[in-house]
Order: C-alpha cells, then structure tokens, then sequence
C-alpha cells in the first residue's frame, strides 16, 4: 500500500510510521526548513532524511483567520502548493492520502480530491483546526482525538480513535507503573517550544537562567530559528556561567523522538507550549508542567487545552503576556515545593494507547474498499 503522510504536526506522523508493514511504501510530504525563508533545515525532514522515507518539500500558504499585511502574500502561494501536490500526486500515485491537520494538509488534500485518491485526516485537539473543518468536508474518514471534537465533523465518516502516542511514550508509561523509583540529587526541568522551539520561552528562561539553575538542572530544547538564533545566544550564556551551575544547563535544538521517553521519564517539571500532542502525552505521564500557551492559533485552541489539563490537576498556565521573570520563577518555585499535588484526577486515557494502531486499520481499511471497488470495475 502506498501512502502519503503530510506533515506540520510530527508527532500522530511518527506514531503513525510505527505501525506500518514492511510492504507499505510511505512518502512524507512537509517542510524542508523550518520557518519560511530561514535555512535551518527541520526536524521533520531531518528525520525522514534518517529513515530513508521519500521527501516532498511543499511551498504554499497559510490559512489565515484575519487580515493582517502578510495575508496577500501567503494566500498568493496557494495555487503553487496546489500545483505541486498535484504533481507530485500524479506522479507517484499513493493509494491514501492521510493527514495530520495544519496549512500544509489543505492544497494537498485537495489535489488528492481532484485526484479521486482517498483522504483520511486526523485531528489532535479538543476542538477542530482550521484545515481539517475545511479537508473534513470531503474526506473518507476522519479520526478526532477527543469526545470534544466529534460535533465538528460529519457523524458518519467521523472516528474516535484517540490521540497517536509513539510507542516509545507508551512503553515509558507502563514502566513507570511497574517501577516507582524514587530519584536523588537535583530536580530536573524539562523546557521545549515544540520541535520548532519557541522564541518567547526561551527568553523567559534566559531571564531566569542564573536563578533556575542555582536549584535544578535544566534541559533546555530551544528550536532551530536562524532568525533568532536562540541556541546560538544561549550557549555563549551558558559558556559565562559559574562552573558550577553551568553543568546544570544540558542545551539542545531538538530531542529527537528516540529520546524524548527518556527526557520525560528524567524531569520532575516540564514548562512549555501546549499543542494537541504535548497535551496528551503530559496526561498520559502524568508528568506535571507548566503550561504558557501560544498566543495565537487556532481561537485559542492551546489556552483551552491548557485549562484542561490544569482542570485536569496536573498543571499550571502562564500567561506570555504576564510571564515577567518575578512571576515566572515564582510560579516554578511554589510548583516544585509542591510536585505531589499535581496528579491527574479522574481522566480515562487508556483509548490513546491505540490509537495509532486503530487509524492504521482505518487507512487499511479505506486501501482495501478502494481496491475491491476497483476490481469491480
């Protein structure tokens, strides 16, 4: 079976890659870079680089709520994304298009459409983003992660499949049950922006750096932006630092997925955004964070998914407009002499754990119907 995976959100894209079968051919259809016109190549095409996945860089534009000065330009990459989904679809002819929400999914999906290839999308959050509204309207199958989002999306074609969780996340959970270690020396923080990074975060930790590392080791995933130049920056401050706290700053662009179970399973506090993903694989650890949701999005798509997992029990939020250094380390210092109070309460998360299996049977199954009708023919 062939399948063309599209990427803007990585993480359901790689739990999705780990059940595939060995007879499955996959091509990943994302971004080279990063951030648009910065040469920082990203994680996603990194990784598929490693797997030896075929990769497609897409060039179009965003879907954009509001008129803002970059609106023109971004819709004018539109039909350029179309055209060369379209192409690349013709060319190779996979027999499922599966996306995984985000701008990228909508020219894709579309040309597929024209195209007559089916499209199963998968949707993260508590509600529904933008492009899978848009893509929902035609696709054959539609996976939602949450009860939540079923009311955005045709009752027919609709499927609650739970989050995709890597396997490695998921092994990590059902150890941590079976061996409750009780960890010495130094609390680890656990900062990340996403595999992007966020720029606002990592100011906020630079303005704490001195005082944060005085008490706790840190492992800081700071993104790759060449605009910015974050871990560039960081690591000249890291070089200024006492040697005896400088060695309590582990600083790194990504934490590629292999690892991630570890650096989660090290930290006693994680602090970053709040995506769909990052969501559910905080639940699912119960690890307790520190949440400063993106300002922007999709209606405040990650605020709500923050004040869930504080409703949750298992969190904070900060908001990045109050996030001043006092109010920051404030924050960080109650929550660290206080850790055992954040438990999740009262959340049945088992449906996440399979969830990557039970949409692979879905494409399987939308593969096959295609097949069979085909024969028919």
């Amino acid at each position: 079976m062939k399948i063309a995976l599209i990427g803007g959100h990585l993480s359901p894209a790689l739990a999705f890659l780990q059940q595939i079968s060995p007879k499955d051919e996959i091509f990943f259809i994302g971004k080279k870079y990063t951030f648009e016109g910065d040469k920082s190549l990203s994680l996603e095409y990194t990784i598929m680089q490693q797997k030896r996945i075929k990769f497609f860089s897409l060039t179009t534009g965003r879907l954009q709520r509001r008129l803002t000065r970059h609106t023109l330009s971004s819709m004018s990459k539109f039909p350029y994304g179309y055209l060369q989904a379209l192409n690349f679809l013709m060319r190779y002819r996979p027999a499922v298009v599966v996306g995984f929400g985000g701008y990228l999914s909508v020219p894709v999906c579309l040309a597929a459409r024209s195209l007559r290839i089916p499209v199963v999308i998968h949707e993260q959050t508590t509600r529904a983003g933008m492009a899978n509204k848009l893509i929902g309207r035609f696709a054959l199958k539609i996976c939602v992660s949450w009860e939540s989002s079923l009311v955005y999306f045709p009752k027919k074609r609709t499927v609650l499949t739970g989050n995709l969780i890597r396997q490695e996340i998921v092994e990590m959970i059902e150890s941590v049950k079976k061996n409750k270690l009780k960890k010495q020396g130094k609390r680890i923080i656990y900062i990340t922006g996403g595999s992007s990074g966020s720029h606002a975060i990592n100011v906020i930790i630079e303005n704490s750096l001195k005082e944060l590392l005085k008490k706790y080791i840190l492992i800081h995933q700071t993104g790759n932006n060449q605009q910015f130049a974050d871990f560039e920056r960081l690591s000249e401050e890291k070089n200024k630092l006492p040697q005896g706290i400088a060695k309590n700053y582990e600083l790194l662009r990504f934490v590629v997925p292999e690892k991630i179970a570890e650096v989660y399973a090290r930290s006693d506090l994680v602090i970053g955004r709040c995506g769909g993903n990052t969501m559910t694989e905080l639940l699912l650890l119960n690890k307790p964070c520190l949440l400063i949701p993106l300002e922007s999005g999709q209606k405040g798509e990650q605020l709500e998914n923050a004040t869930y997992i504080k409703n949750s029990g298992l969190g904070e939020v900060l908001l990045q407009d109050a996030a001043t250094p006092t109010v920051f380390q404030q924050i960080v210092e109650e929550m660290m002499d206080n850790l055992d109070n954040y438990q999740v309460k009262q959340i049945d998360l088992n449906i996440h754990k399979n969830a990557a299996k039970k949409m692979y049977e879905i494409v399987r199954e939308v593969y096959e119907k295609k097949a069979s009708q085909k024969s028919q023919n």
